[in-house]
């Protein structure tokens, strides 16, 4: 397999007509060497990263990457696709059929592609993804043939229909959402996953009767239709309103743009070795040396990170496919050892197969960013200098750690999963706006939900305290929120919402909007009312940096002239 850098006019390779010249397309195949001169600016931190996989013979599906140059000139050309765009993407198909043994668009062995954004600075799903791309009315049933998984191929479809509509037109999955609890409903089962693929099969018969209804258009049947509008759609991403908000947040640049990586789809919904999971090489939250990962079996990646399913952890995989989880350990300390610092990765099972799709830079705490920072020392991944350069930014004397001293007779209502750490006090608020604007005010919040996805990133900012009814640690709004320091409990079971009476229930004790509650993010309990709370500071890993500073000469210590 190869991983190469294709300039205009290249043979069989032509990128389009780009402003300046810049626009690049790379390929990524396993055990190929990164190209050259390729760098995370170009081809967006998630590609590049990928590509650094591959090249250590890490198991990563090949793909082919639009660099951001294409996104800044979609912008400059007022929202247009380049001249040549379509036979970009066609000759590149090529080489992911040459790579797969697959035929995009194919009447016997279909390729399915996934169209995923790539930002030079991660933004954790705030970009738009379109999985299962090239499935249509003929495909879907090569698919049976070539997996003899039925199932399989009708739940991707599925899949493809709405998100397809919700992503490239903007529809809003209500309708979707509605026919697929009826369907559930009447198959007497709690999620899709439980639904045969007769079920499943009437499912995409009904899905593409609401596409025609919301869009006012059939859904399309020819695969590079799909693909070319799956890649403008994240292109336009890059404005859409819950990127804006979190760069303005994080006060990043609007000019980089988005790559765009077209990668071979691995199925993680294809049964019970199948799954797909999202974990961290260490506790994001408190810095612990242990893998921190959410997975759930025979399911897309999308429906971890959505926030809206419940989660297993790693005895869950453990039990059932050991060997698998002493693989993902073995990467944990690899991944570590390549990129030198705490990661979270991706990765999809198919059919008891391990495959990468991600890894990047985790979001942490500051708590565990001085931990990890110190540990990291202690065993060679990272020099005392480093370590100083990764804390610069983190107001040390402000880290502490939060317990409760709960008082008299107070229990917690009930318990929920940690995805954050320390303590939050604050009045109960049901919809992401309504937290804002109390915020604004200078109230303290917890901003209580079914589920939180990353379309509440201005609820989750001013927060002071997140609990959701579902969800997981790794989803992209708890990763978000984990970033901003708020605390945060997950898939809080005893968490029952009444937004039209604007009250919510925890264990059976009722609770209204604006009432006190308080969350605990290190034993993961929830408190009707205000609870003391114990602060300390990590003495240990403070000397520890204390200590690196002292040996440092001020030249080489980042940062100190600074904060002086």
């Amino acid at each position: 397999m190869n991983a190469g850098k294709h300039k205009r006019g290249g043979k069989g390779r032509s990128t389009g007509a780009g402003a300046g010249g810049e626009q690049r397309v790379y390929l990524i195949g396993a055990g190929a060497a990164l190209a050259a001169g390729a760098s995370p600016g170009e081809m967006g931190f998630k590609a590049y990263n990928l590509a650094r996989m591959a090249a250590v013979g890490m198991p990563v599906p090949p793909a082919f990457v639009l660099s951001t140059a294409f996104c800044r000139d979609y912008y400059a050309a007022k929202c247009a696709l380049p001249a040549g765009f379509r036979g970009l993407l066609d000759a590149n198909l090529r080489e992911l059929e040459r790579m797969s043994g697959l035929s995009f668009g194919g009447a016997r062995r279909p390729l399915l592609v996934s169209v995923r954004s790539g930002a030079a600075v991660s933004m954790p799903g705030m970009l738009d993804t379109v999985l299962n791309v090239g499935l249509n009315d003929a495909t879907v049933t090569a698919l049976v043939r070539m997996t003899g998984n039925p199932r399989l191929a009708w739940d991707s479809y599925r899949r493809l229909i709405q998100s397809y509509a919700e992503v490239v037109h903007g529809a809003k999955p209500d309708a979707f959402d509605a026919a697929r609890a009826q369907r559930l409903k009447a198959a007497r089962v709690a999620s899709a996953g439980d639904l045969d693929f007769i079920a499943l099969r009437d499912l995409a018969a009904e899905y593409l009767d609401i596409y025609r209804e919301l869009t006012g258009e059939s859904f399309p049947q020819a695969p590079l239709d799909q693909l070319s509008a799956a890649a403008e759609a994240v292109f336009r991403s890059w404005a859409g309103k819950k990127a804006l908000e979190y760069r303005r947040i994080h006060r990043l640049g609007a000019a980089a743009g988005t790559a765009v990586c077209v990668q071979t789809m691995v199925y993680g919904n294809g049964g019970g070795t199948s799954g797909a999971g999202v974990a961290f090489t260490r506790d994001p939250a408190t810095g612990e040396n242990a893998l921190y990962m959410d997975f759930l079996f025979n399911a897309q990646g999308d429906d971890v990170v959505s926030g809206r399913h419940d989660l297993g952890e790693r005895a869950q995989i453990g039990a059932l496919l050991p060997e698998v989880l002493q693989q993902i350990e073995a990467l944990r300390k690899r991944l570590e050892t390549e990129f030198g610092d705490l990661q979270e990765f991706e990765f999809t099972l198919q059919n008891g197969q391990l495959f990468m799709l991600q890894t990047r830079s985790g979001k942490r705490t500051p708590l565990a960013a001085l931990r990890i920072a110190v540990e990291m020392v202690a065993q060679g991944l990272l020099t005392p200098e480093g370590a100083l350069a990764w804390l610069q930014d983190c107001k040390l004397r402000s880290i502490q750690t939060e317990s409760v001293r709960a008082k008299d007779g107070q229990e917690p209502l009930a318990r929920a999963i940690p995805a954050g750490v320390g303590v939050a006090v604050g009045e109960i608020v049901l919809d992401p706006e309504t937290a804002r604007r109390r915020a604004a005010t200078g109230k303290a919040v917890i901003l209580v939900r079914e589920d939180i996805s990353t379309d509440d990133v201005s609820g989750i900012a001013g927060a002071a305290g997140i609990l959701t009814a579902r969800g997981g640690r790794t989803a992209h709004a708890a990763v978000v929120a984990r970033q901003m320091g708020k605390v945060c409990l997950v898939g809080c079971r005893e968490l029952a919402i009444d937004l039209a009476k604007r009250n919510c229930t925890i264990a059976g004790k009722l609770l209204r909007e604006g009432q006190v509650i308080s969350l605990d993010g290190g034993a993961g309990g929830v408190y009707a009312g205000a609870v003391d709370i114990v602060r300390a500071r990590p003495e240990r890993e403070l000397a520890a940096v204390a200590s690196w500073r002292a040996q440092l000469p001020p030249s080489r210590t980042p940062g100190r002239s600074r904060r002086r």
